[in-house]
């Protein structure tokens, strides 16, 4: 039976990747879901729940309401809740209960709104897809109701309002949003680390959405001259954002020294064509989105004896990495199943059945991936790679920081031979 795990886990489902997604920016994020399940989207799949306050609830959803069709319970427990914890915003999402039955979470948001006067939306899930489709629906979302709105907080729209007043001109044409950072693939922290690399290369942090942010960053979204995708939950957003503001973007992460160098050369070039275009030109505008968005693959080579699996966004650029730090080709084996397919090569699968995962990597003699994949790896090397979205809390303690930095695992590879 395909698409069926017998040993291997499961990556998190879109519902937790809403909550890993909204997780700091001020609003309630609601999950129509029966009672009990909140620690699946909090404490398991949320690294972030143990030392950070986050309104994340759940309607406690009964058989007899999914019979009967009781939505007005759920309405206004949501307008109570609400109008006690005054959230920025009401963000709620479908279980697959709520999913299959058809209920109007669209309509649930609208009439929560006109009774609270919160901003209220619904984000698609139905908690049959990965946290990728979740968390990139939550990023989107969001910046649709709230990019380019000056908010209560704000005393001035002018665009260069937060950026120091020397060299404001030349600074704003390198003003980075960085799309996609949340827990569930990279180790806390991670934000300070992209930031101080994108800080040494001259560019400014105009936004980080997913970890260490807020409703003001999303808000100047549309003030950046270009986009960093460090994740596939970002891409949708990118999209966007090059849509509606003609902001281009660049894949990938700065894995690695000499990958992160490529990687900064190619955004000072995204930017500095955006700089250039008119703002009033839709064909500038929709070229501007092809800028080096597969950067990735102008620096890999294939070897199928080296395996990298995971994520495709992370894996391509570590397999990019790997291929200019040690000179051995690798092969992606991407397996979560809704990721950002655009950034594999035709030597890359995209593999979420657990069957078919273990015959391809027989072909590799190393393999690079999160512990819980080691089962079906019988007699190849494996070189423990943890990621939360996949193995949770369980590996903690072996994550490491890899952006611009000598990759440990690096010398190992350089040797193989």
């Amino acid at each position: 039976m395909n698409q069926t795990a017998r040993i291997i886990s499961i990556y998190a489902a879109d519902t937790s990747g809403v909550c890993s997604a909204l997780f700091e920016f001020g609003g309630m994020t609601v999950i129509h879901d029966a009672s009990g399940c909140n620690s699946t989207y909090t404490t398991h799949d949320e690294p972030r729940w143990y030392d950070m306050d986050s309104m994340m609830y759940i309607s406690g959803l009964t058989e007899s309401d999914a019979v009967m069709g009781n939505d007005e319970k759920f309405i206004d427990d949501l307008s109570t809740a609400a109008q006690e914890l005054r959230p920025e915003y009401i963000a709620i999402c479908a279980s697959p209960m709520p999913a299959m039955i058809g209920i109007d979470m669209d309509a649930i948001a609208y009439e929560v709104e006109n009774r609270t006067g919160i901003p209220a939306f619904d984000v698609k899930t139905n908690g049959m897809q990965s946290y990728i489709t979740g968390a990139g629906n939550a990023f989107r979302t969001l910046s649709e109701r709230f990019t380019g709105t000056s908010g209560e907080m704000r005393s001035s729209v002018d665009s260069t309002a937060d950026v120091p007043k020397s060299d404001t001109a030349e600074i704003a044409g390198k003003r980075v949003n960085i799309l996609g950072m949340t827990p569930l693939d990279f180790p806390l922290g991670t934000d300070k680390e992209m930031k101080r690399w994108l800080e040494k290369n001259g560019f400014t942090v105009n936004a980080c959405i997913g970890m260490g942010t807020s409703l003001d960053e999303v808000r100047r979204l549309d003030r950046a001259d270009v986009s960093l995708v460090v994740s596939s939950a970002g891409r949708p957003l990118a999209e966007s954002l090059q849509q509606r503001y003609g902001i281009p973007f660049i894949v990938g992460v700065p894995y690695g020294k000499c990958f992160a160098a490529f990687l900064a050369e190619e955004l000072r070039r995204a930017a500095d064509k955006k700089h250039k275009l008119s703002e009033n030109s839709v064909d500038e505008k929709a070229a501007s989105a092809d800028v080096g968005s597969n950067v990735a693959e102008k620096y890999r080579s294939f070897d199928s004896r080296i395996a990298v699996v995971g994520e495709s966004v992370l894996a391509t650029s570590l397999a990019a990495a790997i291929s200019i730090c040690t000179g051995h080709g690798t092969r992606v084996l991407e397996t979560v199943g809704d990721g950002d397919m655009s950034q594999l090569s035709d030597k890359d699968i995209s593999c979420d059945d657990e069957e078919r995962l273990e015959e391809e990597l027989k072909a590799s003699e190393i393999v690079i991936a999160d512990p819980l994949f080691q089962p079906i790896c019988r007699s190849q090397r494996f070189i423990r790679l943890p990621h939360d979205a996949f193995s949770g809390r369980c590996y903690k303690s072996e994550e490491i920081n890899m952006i611009d930095t000598d990759i440990p695992f690096f010398n190992t590879l350089k040797e193989f031979r």
